[in-house]
């Protein structure tokens, strides 16, 4: 439609619309300028490696060797790894939906058994210890955690994850652990990685995480992995076999977002949570909509089912995949309809786009909803 000349307003994206700092745009052309363009180690640079251990330690308070890190082609590729290192053929993955798309997916691919757990709405779409271990079976593997989690923007408080580490130690349950939007947070959330709640679980985690979008790298993709040194070893050799080593220039460009002070990620973070408040006020002043403030990431999550069964121009809107057709179809507005994330009476928008887009986005939807009847 865009390709059309449509003036479409997109809150589909996941990725920040803020450019990549200058300083990691720079490192990236002075690793070309020195011709550091050929192969290197297939699970990353020791540099990047050692730049991540120090990363983990200072923000997470966890203590990785550089063999215990694996480099990856996102964060995206560091799950698929992950997935294709750990599980057999009909090995069971518990994922709390709403989820982010792929984690199904991926379970899929390596031969392993997706295991939905539907979150309560009551309790921020956040998994309890209680429905975890109603959920277990002797085919259970891992357990995927997302904090702050997409698509919802919730993040698990500490006392939240003690109680859910608690059952995977007592259970020798693997914890995947999701940390892409640890950076992005909102008033006074803080990030906790389930690894730092001690020695045993932190043995039976495989840390997910990467810079696309704290340092909105999202074209670079450049995503890791921190776990015991046999997973690691695995993935390496997985990685080695299907796609050799990222990509040598961006490993350079992520070893300055790493090793830099990190004040670009806290601009970006700012602009972020103005656009989030901006967004749920206006929300709340419409009809049929609610939601839940976003504590972190850059999603909020609506809940659209006050509209099923009622008309649009005399034609009843059946599902949330249905609203979306009908909002980019007559009021050119995109979103992601909430059947892929699980949670098919929501959707979701992105807030990682301009005031601009934002306002006329929400003034777009506003009208749409004053025509149902």
């Amino acid at each position: 439609m865009k390709n059309e000349g449509k003036d479409v307003i997109g809150f589909g994206a996941g990725e920040p619309d803020l450019d990549t700092p200058g300083h990691i745009k720079e490192a990236a052309i002075g690793a070309i300028q020195q011709g550091f363009t050929k192969y290197t180690p297939a699970s990353g640079t020791p540099e990047l490696k050692q730049a991540v251990c120090k990363k983990l330690y200072t923000d997470n308070g966890l203590l990785y060797q550089p063999e215990q890190v694996v480099i990856s082609n996102g964060a995206k590729h560091s799950l698929s790894n992950v997935f294709a290192a750990i599980l057999n053929e009909e090995d069971e993955v518990i994922i709390p939906a709403p989820y982010w798309v792929s984690y199904p997916e991926l379970v899929k691919l390596s031969g392993g058994i997706p295991v939905i757990i539907s979150t309560r709405k009551n309790n921020d779409f956040k998994l309890t210890a209680e429905e975890l271990k109603e959920t277990l079976s002797s085919r259970t593997k891992a357990l995927v955690l997302n904090t702050p989690s997409n698509p919802t923007g919730q993040v698990y408080k500490r006392v939240e994850l003690e109680k859910l580490v608690e059952v995977c130690v007592n259970n020798n349950i693997m914890v995947i652990s999701d940390e892409v939007y640890e950076r992005l947070l909102y008033g006074t959330s803080t990030h906790v990685s389930p690894a730092s709640l001690g020695d045993e679980i932190k043995k039976l985690t495989v840390l997910v995480n990467g810079v696309s979008k704290a340092f909105s790298m999202t074209g670079w993709r450049i995503g890791y992995t921190a776990s015991e040194t046999s997973i690691a070893k695995a993935m390496s050799d997985i990685q080695g076999h299907a796609t050799s080593n990222p990509n040598s220039i961006a490993q350079k460009a992520a070893y300055a977002a790493l090793s830099g002070s990190g004040d670009c990620v806290e601009e970006m973070r700012q602009i972020f949570e103005k656009r989030k408040s901006f967004t749920v006020n206006r929300i709340r002043e419409m009809p049929l909509l609610s939601c839940i403030e976003p504590q972190g990431a850059f999603y909020i999550f609506l809940n659209v089912s006050k509209i099923f069964g009622k008309l649009f121009r005399g034609e009843e809107i059946r599902s949330g995949e249905h609203l979306a057709e009908l909002l980019l179809e007559n009021y050119l507005v995109a979103l992601v309809p909430g059947e892929g994330f699980g949670e098919p009476e929501y959707a979701r928008i992105s807030f990682a786009t301009s005031m601009e887009n934002i306002t006329i986005g929400l003034e777009r939807i506003e009208s749409f909803l004053k025509e149902i009847q």
